[in-house]
């Protein structure tokens, strides 16, 4: 197994052996990494206090601080013998909350490489030197406590909290304000709200495929073990939003499609629409992870989404289950009736808005169970993503 850090955003990435020189995108920041021939990450223990540690080859020799009890000490320039042999990736490019966790062994360190008692200031290593190492074993600490974490409310609750963070409601926040602010400026205008009509809907547009980049991401971040919604923005371009937003569009015309189109031509539901309908539910959640995960369209390959299905598949029915009774209560909520007075009609317009933000809640919840249901099944479903 080769680890190594991303040299854009210092994100710790575990692949294969036989992905050496493959290329692609680092799972937390997106951007461009190649695969080293050899692992430039170093597992350790604190000779004092047991803190597993990870921090990048390049640091070996130089004196850090344990972030749990303060020891100082010499960063070794060996890992321990079988932390590498006891690990067991089924992914590739793909972030792990446990990996440098597992297998680790107490390391032996000279007696001529401590310096418990010698001061910080007294080495010639840089302060951005250590600052750097204090970084990695941070996020180290974080990504063990994400792991060991055990959930305050009873699970069936706490799905529902996932939206419940401050880049969670700021998101619903701009998803729904920002269009019920130009519906009431279109409104109140009046005939002279046609000049701002244009421009508010490429601006529409362009929040619907923020919309979707988002919903892939809190699919991704939950795939890596998260449990609220993520803190990421709009950094990425339109193209990439465009890209994104092909997966969900793509994977709701050929699961559920078939299902829209057959109501439409025929006005009925009769045993053809419910068996398109039960399609389309059973195999919409299996191939938007394999969308989203895969990061491209290829994942609805069939042959791929029915093995993945049957390889965790009680697990998968539970899922959907879940998922399908999350939408009904949705659907149950009351519609909205509209009016023709003006008064009634900015009323409606902001009663929308309302019923729109709770369909984004419920829509990220779904994107969590989702992406849940990857960090927990990863090592039966094997996919190299």
């Amino acid at each position: 197994m080769i680890r190594f850090c991303c040299e854009h955003c210092a994100h710790k990435i575990s692949v294969p052996d036989n992905g050496v020189g493959k290329q692609g995108k680092c799972p937390k920041c997106g951007g461009f990494i190649i695969v080293p021939a050899e692992s430039t990450v170093i597992d350790f223990l604190c000779e004092n206090c047991d803190r597993k540690i990870s921090v990048p080859k390049f640091n070996a020799g130089k004196k850090a601080i344990c972030p749990k009890c303060n020891n100082t000490f010499i960063i070794p320039a060996i890992q321990s013998p079988d932390s590498a042999a006891t690990q067991n990736y089924s992914g590739d490019m793909i972030a792990r909350t446990t990996d440098s966790t597992h297998g680790l062994t107490l390391m032996d360190v000279p007696e001529e490489y401590k310096l418990k008692d010698k001061l910080v200031g007294s080495s010639n290593v840089s302060e951005e030197t250590v600052d750097r190492q204090q970084e990695y074993d941070e996020d180290l600490a974080a990504e063990e406590a994400e792991s060991a974490e055990q959930r305050k409310l009873p699970w069936i609750i706490d799905i529902f909290l996932y939206p419940i963070s401050l880049p969670g409601l700021m998101h619903l926040g701009i998803f729904t304000i920002i269009p019920l602010l130009l519906s009431f400026i279109i409104r109140l205008l009046g005939p002279l709200g046609m000049a701002v009509a244009l421009p508010g809907f490429v601006i529409n547009i362009a929040i619907g495929l923020y919309v979707c980049w988002y919903i892939t991401e809190c699919v991704r971040d939950s795939a890596k073990g998260g449990r609220r919604a993520p803190e990421a923005f709009a950094t990425s371009g339109l193209g990439e939003m465009w890209s994104q937003s092909l997966h969900i569009i793509g994977c709701y015309l050929i699961f559920l499609g078939p299902t829209l189109f057959y109501s439409a031509f025929n006005n009925k539901t009769d045993i053809v629409f419910w068996l398109l309908l039960a399609y389309g539910v059973f195999f919409f959640p299996m191939g938007l992870l394999a969308c989203v995960m895969f990061d491209s369209i290829s994942g609805l390959n069939p042959f791929l989404l029915i093995g993945s299905i049957f390889s965790a598949f009680f697990q998968y029915c539970g899922l959907v289950l879940l998922i399908t009774g999350i939408v009904l209560g949705f659907k149950a909520i009351p519609t909205i009736q509209t009016d023709s007075t003006q008064q009634e009609t900015i009323s409606m317009i902001f009663l929308e808005s309302i019923f729109y933000a709770i369909l984004l809640y419920i829509t990220f919840v779904v994107a969590h169970l989702i992406g849940r249901f990857y960090w927990r099944n990863q090592e039966k479903l094997n996919w190299e993503v």
